[in-house]
């Protein structure tokens, strides 16, 4: 597997030990701004030898190779500060790496194969958030890659690729990490001190916390309720205020256009519809109700009732919808508030009117905040 440093392709390298594979790991040199991430990987191979996990670890020197390409991560390009995002990213993509990276791979797989007679497993750590900017990140073009390799190669049948994080994302790569270090009693805490993510650290090895890599991590952390061990540039909470930031301004202009009006008041600003006027008042068909924002399921039409309020009425969330509660003393009223859990959007209120043999309480909530889709 590729072990560049970084919380990816360490949270994969944990996946395969507690897996109870024997694993084999390559870091590339190939004269990135970020080149601390190959000492990071370094001093997790040394701490994970230790603790009784013997990983054979290479290195392959790149960087005269590559210092022909263009990228920001290998020139004098200024790295992007922002959102991780596809435009404010592109200046990142380092032409054909991961096809070089990955013939790299699968010449030294086939090579392991013949030598230890057994069947070798690629391993990858590409993951969802990355397809919209690196195209060599998506799965069809390792599916294209793959074909290449097996048509271009004897043996190629005693090699596949894995790429087990194709459908995930940072948070749930870290979650995935957290189940590995209890599994295999590894500290959380030193492993992740030992990666890399940005692709701007000092001199120090300190993240600026301003890239759009820092600030994805960043956010993935503080989803997870963990401070990132990781050496910042400011303080834990300086950069997390800032990575929260970005985000929200980021989304808000995601919200802006693809939102209606009256959608993005109440769900962002908290307005509220006027009575009887939400198209799912009087709506009562089979169905899911979502966060017309981030498509988080909320409510089923088994829940729904015509409680005669003027808004859409549930008597119970979706057992994982997860409704966040929150006091609202505004209008001169003491009122509990209802946002989604994922993406914060107004909802609406709960109050505690409703059907009795379902808890007594009533979900009155903003057809604008809604989305509905039919079983």
């Amino acid at each position: 597997m590729a072990l560049s440093g970084g919380m990816d392709s360490t949270s994969l390298l944990l996946r395969k030990l507690r897996e109870n594979n024997e694993v084999y790991t390559i870091g590339f040199d190939y004269g990135q701004k970020h080149i601390i991430e190959l000492s990071r990987a370094q001093a997790n191979i040394e701490y994970l030898s230790e603790k009784g996990h013997n990983i054979t670890h290479k290195i392959v020197d790149l960087s005269s190779l590559m210092s022909m390409f263009s990228g920001s991560l290998t020139s004098d390009e200024a790295i992007p500060e922002g959102h991780y995002e596809e435009e404010q990213m592109k200046s990142t993509v380092v032409p054909n790496r991961n096809a070089i990276f990955s013939s790299i791979i699968y010449g030294y797989a086939l090579s392991l194969s013949k030598e230890l007679d057994c069947n070798i497993t690629i391993s990858l750590g590409v993951h969802s958030g990355d397809h919209a900017i690196y195209p060599d990140c998506r799965p069809e073009f390792y599916q294209s890659l793959n074909h290449a390799f097996e048509t271009g190669n004897w043996d190629s049948e005693n090699v596949k690729f894995d790429l087990p994080y194709i459908d995930e994302n940072k948070e749930s790569i870290l979650l995935d990490a957290i189940i590995s270090c209890e599994q295999l009693n590894l500290d959380f805490e030193t492993i992740f001190a030992n990666t890399n993510t940005s692709y701007e650290p000092d001199n120090d090895g300190r993240s600026s916390g301003k890239t759009g890599s820092d600030i994805e991590r960043i956010l993935a952390f503080h989803a997870i309720g963990r401070k990132d061990p990781v050496p910042y540039q400011q303080d834990w909470d300086e950069v997390l205020e800032h990575a929260l930031s970005i985000q929200s301004n980021y989304m808000d202009k995601i919200y802006r256009e693809k939102l209606t009006e009256i959608q993005y008041q109440v769900t962002r600003n908290d307005a509220t519809e006027r009575a009887f006027s939400g198209i799912y008042d009087k709506h009562f068909v089979t169905g899911n109700y979502y966060c017309i924002c981030c498509n988080h399921l909320l409510f089923t039409s088994q829940s729904k009732y015509n409680s005669g309020c003027g808004w859409p009425a549930f008597h119970s969330e979706h057992e994982n919808a997860n409704i966040t509660r929150v006091i609202d003393k505004s209008h001169g009223m003491v009122r509990i508030e209802v946002r989604c859990s994922k993406c914060d959007a107004h909802l609406g209120h709960v109050f505690e009117d409703g059907p009795r043999e379902h808890g007594g309480e009533r979900y009155c909530i903003n057809s604008a905040s809604l989305n509905f889709k039919e079983e």
